[in-house]
């Protein structure tokens, strides 16, 4: 136990790159986590069980949206932890509220709050029924004035990426500096030699922006590529719940794509190490964390010329698509496979050098020096 530092982040029920981060923070500062839902198992899956006796759950919140966030803006704002700490990082974007009364603070910002923000009118057109869309405003507009009468509370603002400063300064109109997320990439090199099976992988916590549908509708009209989707989804949302029906009843039509649900980290990271390339669909990602996993694997990467994504893969690591449609995934899976198959290391020491400089041991380092 460290009793220098505390970290907030919203919920420990499913695990994704944003808990990821706040799970590596508690973990290297020896810090203790303040949290609300916690799923043990899924924490010791992701290779942190070392951490959880230093997760503390401040109440339980409801598991469907909005009722979620706003529970978690609650807890955390009436949260006073009265200088108990020397530091506190708040590592969840529904925890920021906890900058009220607990100081000095930092907020690492991941996107900041998609739902309220820049998600705002993605959620509306795609997951809501018309009839919910007043509701949904009126929500949205009273948690903007909110969250940004609480933000005058934060000390120093990080952004985990170019998208993620844009997004704070154009919301609440802040500067901030950029600190990539980590990787651990120690864990996910691998030699030159490996020996590689014949399929593509893609790592998606399952939601509407994500967009794997494309994927599968990519790879259904070719027979002679494989891919394996690993994911895993909320269950308290029924709109998440019904988009992963119909990602898995889609994807079961075609022998050439196989699902896996929610491996141990060291499955995935082996996953990783065999597989011969990435492909990623998502919209909105403010860094893109999976795909700096796989980088680190030495996996050239297919992504969208969107967010994040802009910033940490280039020609020489992959390939940008500019417009996502069928044709053109298409075209760029058939461009990676080809390059491979002239040369199987093509893109490897690329990736690996790129993946790099967002290994774990650098992101500590300057999250430390900002603390200061």
């Amino acid at each position: 136990m460290n009793n220098n530092i505390a970290i907030f982040h919203n919920a420990l029920d499913t695990i994704g790159g944003g808990e990821m981060v706040a799970l590596y923070l508690a973990r290297e500062l020896k810090a203790d986590l303040y949290t609300t839902n916690i799923d043990k198992e899924s924490i010791i899956k992701m290779g942190f069980e070392d951490v959880l006796n230093n997760i503390f759950s401040i109440g339980k919140i409801p598991r469907k949206a909005p009722f979620k966030q706003q529970m978690a803006l609650y807890r955390f704002r009436k949260l006073n932890l009265k200088n108990k700490y020397q530091h506190y990082i708040i590592a969840g974007d529904w925890a920021m509220s906890a900058g009220v009364n607990n100081k000095p603070n930092l907020w690492y910002a991941h996107t900041p709050l998609n739902e309220i923000w820049s998600f705002k009118d993605f959620i509306k057109h795609n997951m809501l029924k018309r009839w919910q869309w007043f509701f949904y405003d009126i929500w949205c507009f009273l948690n903007q004035k909110l969250t940004k009468q609480y933000s005058k509370h934060i000390d120093i603002w990080i952004s985990a990426s170019d998208v993620s400063h844009d997004r704070i300064k154009k919301y609440y109109n802040q500067e901030s500096k950029i600190i990539y997320p980590p990787i651990d990439t120690k864990k996910y090199k691998i030699s030159e030699d490996c020996k590689k099976d014949d399929y593509w992988i893609s790592v998606n916590r399952l939601a509407q922006n994500k967009r794997v549908e494309m994927q599968i509708e990519a790879f259904a009209g070719l027979e002679n590529e494989n891919l394996i989707i690993v994911y895993d989804y909320d269950n308290g949302s029924s709109e998440l719940i019904k988009y992963k029906d119909n990602i898995l009843n889609l994807a079961q039509k075609y022998k050439n794509i196989k699902l896996i649900q929610a491996p141990e980290k060291e499955d995935l990271i082996n996953l990783y190490k065999k597989a011969k390339a990435f492909i990623t669909t998502s919209t909105g990602e403010s860094a893109g964390m999976t795909s700096l996993e796989a980088m680190s694997s030495g996996l050239p990467v297919i992504a969208p010329k969107d967010g994040g994504y802009r910033q940490t893969i280039s020609d020489d690591v992959g390939i940008l698509i500019e417009e996502m449609n069928n044709k053109n995934i298409i075209e760029a899976i058939k461009t990676i496979s080809s390059n491979i198959k002239k040369d199987k290391n093509k893109y490897y020491n690329n990736c690996i050098s790129k993946a790099a400089s967002y290994d774990l041991s650098e992101f500590i380092r300057k999250i430390k020096k900002n603390m200061l």
